[in-house]
């Protein structure tokens, strides 16, 4: 399973058959039908264009995709959330992130030993305790089109978006996390229980969102990219209704970042 996450990293285009062939490129014989399984426990599929790549659990209902041709200017205008497979010494985990599409700003995450969608609706409401999108983008899992998790949102007026079928790039800086978490934090380790993998990976995800400077957004943090940004759309704001300020420096605070505000 490790090999096979590692490989759909670089090819996320294979699906069993060419994962297997792989494999035997490398001098293993895996069969196809294991691939495949295991593939579906790992939550992992092809994503060349097809019908019906992902799949919502019956009766869910699904939502079009919102960002095509969409130009994301500010903080806050649209999050993202995703899921991925994270191997253990023994055994495997799943993290679900929550990060704002501007300034690549995680902005909440959650670990569990199961698909089930109780710890995306709660990553999603820690996120929402520090602001609210105008969209809302996510693949077109069971666990994004679940009743508790789309409902939370339209409550908050927030609008939906769900990526096309078989299209990974449609929520592309998530796919481009997960590379950079696996890379430089996961393979590195071998997390002996959930309690060192969510500490560990804790610790990198602060390190990503307050040191780790981004080419893409200037050398800047996501931290400083988000917070500064929010506090720039709070001022304007700010000019215009004559409101202070207060929440977006209160943010600052809370988060524990050191920003330069002059």
């Amino acid at each position: 399973m490790k090999s096979i996450d590692r490989q759909y990293l670089a090819t996320p285009f294979y699906g069993s058959r060419k994962m297997a062939a792989w494999f035997k490129s490398q001098g293993q014989s895996v069969n196809r039908k294991r691939i495949r399984r295991l593939m579906q426990i790992m939550g992992l599929k092809a994503i060349y264009r097809r019908p019906r790549t992902s799949r919502p659990a019956p009766g869910n209902k699904t939502y079009p995709y919102l960002l095509r041709g969409l130009n994301v200017t500010r903080p806050n205008q649209v999050w993202a959330a995703d899921i991925t497979y994270i191997p253990m010494e023994k055994g495997f985990l799943y993290l679900v992130v929550i990060m704002d599409w501007y300034s690549r700003y995680i902005l909440a995450w959650r670990i569990a030993n199961s698909l089930e969608s109780d710890f995306c609706v709660e990553a999603l409401r820690e996120a929402l305790q520090k602001g609210r999108p105008e969209i809302f983008n996510t693949d077109q899992g069971s666990q994004f089109t679940a009743q508790e998790f789309t409902g939370l949102l339209e409550s908050r007026g927030i609008k939906v978006s769900m990526d096309g079928q078989g299209r990974y790039t449609d929520n592309l800086f998530i796919e481009r996390l997960w590379r950079t978490l696996k890379y430089e934090e996961v393979y590195l380790k071998a997390y002996q229980d959930v309690r060192e993998a969510r500490a560990e990976i804790g610790k990198y995800i602060c390190f990503y969102n307050a040191q780790r400077p981004h080419q893409s957004l200037g050398y800047k943090t996501p931290a400083e990219e988000y917070y500064s940004n929010l506090m720039e759309v709070e001022k304007e704001g700010m000019v215009k209704s004559g409101r202070p300020s207060i929440p977006v420096y209160n943010l600052v605070r809370i988060a524990g970042y050191h920003l330069n505000l002059e």
